[in-house]
């Protein structure tokens, strides 16, 4: 019987150690993506296109507050130039960040609130490790609108988007 009790208290003991020393891995990841996050956010205020689109991994999506904005990395650099030549950039800041992991920590995804000129936005999306740094696969942009205006709103954007509507049923 004491030796059982000797085992299980070792097990236990090397169990929550394996246990922390994971829990703290991952927190100090949850640490590195956000420093980048916030890197990629300052590159877009400050107009800095090449450390902005740097923060991208080769592969990856920027999927934009309009149904028509979907975009790889080549595409949404070509749209975003001119804006980034003329220093018409956009300006967020992180309100409230959440930060995921997968169980083998080389994926993470994220959602956050942002403070912007479009006042409170939302940006999600996917980052990967790759070659020792958190990279961004794919970003989606939304504009939050609180309950109480959805019916408003969606009486705005109704002959914009039916429109939208039957050219993508078809």
């Amino acid at each position: 019987m004491k030796k059982t009790t000797i085992f299980f208290t070792l097990f236990l003991i090397i169990f929550s150690c394996t246990t922390i020393s994971a829990q703290k891995k991952f927190e100090d990841e949850k640490k590195e993506i956000g420093m980048m996050l916030d890197g990629f956010n300052v590159a877009a205020a400050k107009a800095d296109f090449n450390t902005y689109f740097n923060y991208f991994a080769e592969e990856s999506t920027f999927i934009g507050t309009d149904a028509t904005e979907v975009w790889d990395k080549k595409a949404f650099m070509s749209w975003a130039k001119p804006y980034f030549d003329k220093n018409k950039t956009w300006n967020f800041t992180s309100l409230k960040r959440n930060i995921y992991f997968s169980k083998d920590g080389k994926l993470a995804w994220f959602d956050e609130l942002l403070d912007t000129q479009m006042k409170i936005c939302r940006g999600s999306g996917v980052v990967e490790k790759i070659n020792g740094q958190w990279k961004v696969k794919q970003y989606v942009l939304s504009v939050t609108v609180p309950n109480e205006v959805v019916d408003k709103v969606v009486e705005i954007k109704a002959p914009i988007e039916d429109i939208l509507i039957q050219k993508m049923k078809q």
